[in-house]
């Protein structure tokens, strides 16, 4: 691939991840607060009533300096491993799993700074802790902003991966279907992709959002490594603990995972 190639699929991806987040941004905060409901304040009803309708988009300007580099970033290395080092795998579902996640690990170290700083500029209740994002990296050391790195790379690597093998099975699958309208056929597909790989990594998801609240809020629990983080939430909670939060997520990510991945393919036949 070209570096016009690579170019060209940074925007695409960027742009996708931009129009898909800012869509669905009020439901992503919606889910951020169900996961870490132990805040004291972090009632949505109540919030939203104080700060107004502008609260629903709260830290969506962060989301995308984070969304727009890690979607880019991500679908160009998984076309560029794709037709690269990868080209040669004969079975194309192992093939776009490999691909997804390689591109989920590169573009989860690369920009998960931004993912934590988000976090916490939308659990924050008012800006006593920080200002804005420049504010909160010059406060954060490095400790902090790679806070549940560890985690997020178990939890993304494989939700990546699955998430590309879903949506080409997905997709081709709703080909067959008649009733399905051509139209429709991508949006379907990649929301039922998101779906399905995010019920099988759920709980990696919940355990990395603690991670990167911890030492911002005395309310947020610390644990001594990952297995702890989820033998103590299964303790307090029980196995229902660790899926706080999936009906809103499955809200989410249907029409966000649907409008990323039209955006990515309509993008792709747009730039040819």
């Amino acid at each position: 691939m070209t570096n016009g190639g690579v170019a060209k699929d940074m925007l695409i991806g960027g742009a996708a991840g931009i129009i898909s987040r800012t869509a669905t941004a009020p439901i992503e905060l919606y889910k951020i607060q169900r996961q870490n409901q132990y805040l004291k304040d972090a009632n949505f009803r109540s919030v939203l009533k104080k700060e107004g309708i502008r609260y629903l988009w709260k830290g969506n300007m962060t989301n995308c300096l984070r969304v727009f580099p890690q979607i880019a970033t991500n679908f160009s290395v998984f076309e560029k491993v794709k037709n690269g080092p990868y080209k040669n795998i004969q079975d194309e579902t192992v093939k776009n799993l490999f691909s997804g996640a390689t591109s989920g690990v590169v573009a989860t170290i690369a920009l998960y700074p931004l993912e934590t700083i988000r976090t916490r500029l939308s659990l924050q209740m008012n800006k006593s802790h920080y200002k804005g994002p420049i504010n909160a990296v010059r406060k954060m050391n490095f400790r902090s902003l790679y806070s549940g790195l560890g985690i997020s790379i178990m939890g993304f690597g494989p939700f990546n991966a699955l998430n590309f093998m879903f949506f080409y099975k997905y997709k081709e699958l709703l080909k067959q279907q008649e009733q399905v309208d051509d139209k429709f056929v991508k949006f379907i597909a990649g929301g039922l992709s998101g779906m399905s790989a995010l019920t099988i990594t759920y709980p990696t998801d919940l355990l990395r959002k603690h991670y990167q609240m911890s030492g911002f809020n005395s309310d947020v629990p610390k644990y001594n490594g990952i297995f702890d983080g989820f033998r103590t939430i299964v303790q307090k909670e029980g196995i229902r603990g660790l899926y706080r939060g999936l009906l809103p997520s499955y809200i989410r990510i249907f029409p966000c995972l649907g409008i990323q991945f039209w955006c990515l393919e309509k993008g792709k036949e747009l730039l040819k």
